[in-house]
């Protein structure tokens, strides 16, 4: 996977502050970013499949969980 460059506006005193610790923003920004986007994506995943979650949570509340006679602890 290649690399993109693109734009970012931040705040002077954060990217000053970066700069003087020698922090990589672009490694930094990067990173958060990924971090969002994951954040997200798992909670649109939660949203389109909430039916199903609650589905399968009112059959384990009614049966119990399908293996649990088994079960050593």
């Amino acid at each position: 996977m290649g690399r993109v460059k693109v734009n970012l506006t931040l705040d002077s005193d954060v990217a000053q502050t970066a700069r003087a610790l020698g922090l990589n923003m672009s490694r930094l920004a990067e990173t958060a970013i990924a971090e969002a986007a994951k954040v997200e994506l798992n909670r649109l995943w939660r949203a389109e499949n909430q039916a199903a979650i609650n589905a399968y949570a009112e059959e384990i509340a009614r049966e119990g969980l399908p293996l649990a006679r088994y079960r050593s602890f």
